[in-house]
C-alpha cells in the first residue's frame, strides 16, 4: 500500500541565474524535512542564498545505493536537488526515483530549470523531434556505438559534455558525420557570458579548439542523406501550399517534421512556385 504520508520531492535549481528558481520550488524546499543532494557545500550555499535552512544529505551516485533508502525512510518528505537543472537527467535523481517507488513513496516532480530545453530552443535546428544522450561514456566500444548512432540519426540530437572533452568529441563526430553537418554548441547558459554557437562540426571545431569553460550542450542537425529529395516532403509541401501557406511558414511546418532548414526551403519555395504562389 502506498504511504501517502511520505513523499519525494524533484525540485529543479538554477543552472547559472538565481532568478530561474521557481516560487513554488523554494515553498517546497522550504516545507520539507530534508534536502537531499549531490554537493551538501554547493547546495548548501543555495539554500542559504534563499535564507532556508534544512538538514542536508549527501546522494551522490556514488552514495545513492547505499544511503539512498535510509535517507528516505529516516524523513517524511525529502526534496532532491542536483547540482543545477531539473534533478532525474544525467544525475542520480533518476535511481532515487526508484527506489521511493519500490518503498511506496509518493514522488512530485516540479517543472523549472534546465539546459536542455533552452539549448534547444537557441540552435536553430529542428525541434519538433529530438533525442536525448546525456553524458557520452568516456570511452571503449559502448561510446563508439552511441556516436555512430547519433551520427546516422534523421532526427535532431542533444547530448551534455564537459568542456574539457568537447573538442574531442566534435573531431570524432566529424569523422564519423563529415565537416558540413550542422551543429549549435550552447555554454554557460543563463549566466553572464552565455554563449551559444552555431555552424558546422569543422567550424565547431575550430572555435572550441582552445580552453573551454561551463557545461557544454551540444545539439547536432538531422543526417540528411536519406532524407533528400523526399518524396513524402515533396508532397507535404505542395499540400501545405495548397493550404495558401506562405513559403516561410511552409518551411518551418518541414523543420517541424525534421527536415533540415536549407532542404525545407528549397521545397516550400519549389512548391509555391508551382501553384504560382507569392
Amino acid at each position: 500500500m502506498t504511504d501517502v504520508e511520505r513523499q519525494l520531492f524533484l525540485v529543479p535549481t538554477p543552472i547559472g541565474n538565481l532568478g530561474d528558481i521557481t516560487l513554488r520550488a523554494l515553498e517546497v524546499l522550504k516545507m520539507v524535512d530534508c534536502v537531499a543532494c549531490e554537493d551538501t557545500r554547493h547546495s548548501g550555499k543555495l539554500l542559504s542564498h534563499f535564507l532556508i535552512h534544512k538538514p542536508l544529505e549527501r546522494l551522490d551516485a556514488h552514495t545513492m545505493q547505499a544511503r539512498g533508502k535510509t535517507v528516505l525512510e529516516k524523513y517524511k518528505r525529502v526534496a532532491f536537488v542536483s547540482d543545477a537543472g531539473s534533478p532525474g537527467l544525467s544525475d542520480p535523481g533518476a535511481e532515487l526515483v526508484q527506489i521511493a517507488l519500490e518503498l511506496g513513496i509518493r514522488v512530485e516532480a516540479l517543472p523549472g530549470a534546465t539546459a536542455l530545453i533552452p539549448a534547444l530552443t537557441l540552435s536553430g535546428l529542428p525541434t519538433g523531434r529530438f533525442v536525448f544522450f546525456g553524458f557520452l561514456p568516456r570511452s571503449g566500444r559502448e561510446r563508439q556505438n552511441r556516436l555512430e548512432e547519433i551520427s546516422t540519426s534523421q532526427i535532431t540530437t542533444a547530448i551534455y559534455e564537459s568542456p574539457n572533452r568537447l573538442y574531442s568529441t566534435l573531431l570524432e563526430l566529424i569523422a564519423l558525420c563529415g565537416e558540413s553537418r550542422g551543429c549549435s554548441v550552447a555554454r554557460e547558459l543563463s549566466k553572464l557570458h552565455e554563449e551559444v554557437f552555431r555552424g558546422t562540426l569543422q567550424e565547431a571545431a575550430q572555435h572550441f579548439s582552445g580552453e573551454v569553460r561551463g557545461e557544454i550542450v551540444l545539439i547536432l542537425a538531422p543526417n540528411q542523406t536519406s532524407l533528400e529529395p523526399s518524396l513524402d516532403y515533396q508532397a507535404k509541401a505542395l499540400e501545405f501550399a495548397q493550404m495558401g501557406l506562405r513559403v516561410k511558414e511552409i518551411r518551418a511546418k518541414l523543420q517541424q517534421l525534421g527536415l533540415e532548414r536549407n532542404a525545407a526551403y528549397e521545397l516550400a519555395l519549389k512548391a509555391v512556385s508551382e501553384l504560382g504562389q507569392s
